[in-house]
């Protein structure tokens, strides 16, 4: 069940999506959220298009680590991924990670989608996050974010030990005007430790 490290490597089946119980597409994420529905500091990491890793990095003040648990070519289809996917090239390769300090916890999830034929190309370091990857190569990136949601997930609250709900969103990531990957990201209650409570209304939980 991807409930601790020993068992980070196991493989499954399918990826973690949110049944959400609240969504918003890119006319939201430009304007924002009121801050009784979503907090600022939240907000920032949420809605932002700064890189997630960097910013886990700043709030724990310990190196962010990537534990790899798929890497999988996937037939022609959505894969149940956002209609974006579309948007990156055949054939495709899923990737799914945690992203966790140094010291063990785990503050989110992310599946991505790439073109498995460049794939190797920007993820030279599978064992790094994207971001650090791509910043090695000195790639300029669009962070291109295009929904929010705020959702639950048996197998998050299981592999978090935090009970939902989770606010997770996902973006393309554009390169030389062409989307090179689409990115989907749940963070971890856990993360109200440095940011606060994510919002003022309490009604999901």
């Amino acid at each position: 069940m991807l409930q601790d490290r020993a068992t980070s490597t196991t493989l499954p089946t399918s990826w973690h999506a949110l049944a959400p119980l609240w969504q918003a597409g890119e006319d939201v994420v430009q304007v924002g959220l009121p801050h009784k529905q979503l907090a600022p500091a939240w907000q920032i990491l949420l809605l932002g298009d700064g890189s997630p890793t960097r910013h886990l990095r700043l709030l724990t003040r310990e190196p962010i680590e990537v534990d790899v648990i798929d890497m999988s070519p996937i037939p022609d289809g959505d894969d149940g991924a956002p209609t974006q996917i579309r948007a990156v090239p055949h054939p495709h390769l899923r990737r799914q990670v945690w992203l966790r300090t140094a010291s063990g916890q785990r503050l989110a999830y992310a599946t991505s989608w790439w073109d498995a034929n460049l794939v190797d190309e920007y993820l030279q370091n599978r064992t790094l996050p994207i971001w650090d990857n791509l910043s090695r190569l000195h790639t300029e990136l669009y962070r291109d974010i295009q929904g929010v949601y705020l959702g639950h997930s048996v197998e998050l609250e299981r592999a978090f030990r935090e009970r939902g709900p989770f606010w997770g969103r996902h973006y393309l990531f554009w390169h030389d005007g062409q989307p090179l990957t689409l990115i989907y990201e749940v963070f971890s209650p856990y993360l109200r430790k440095y940011l606060g409570e994510p919002s003022s209304n309490h009604q999901h939980r």
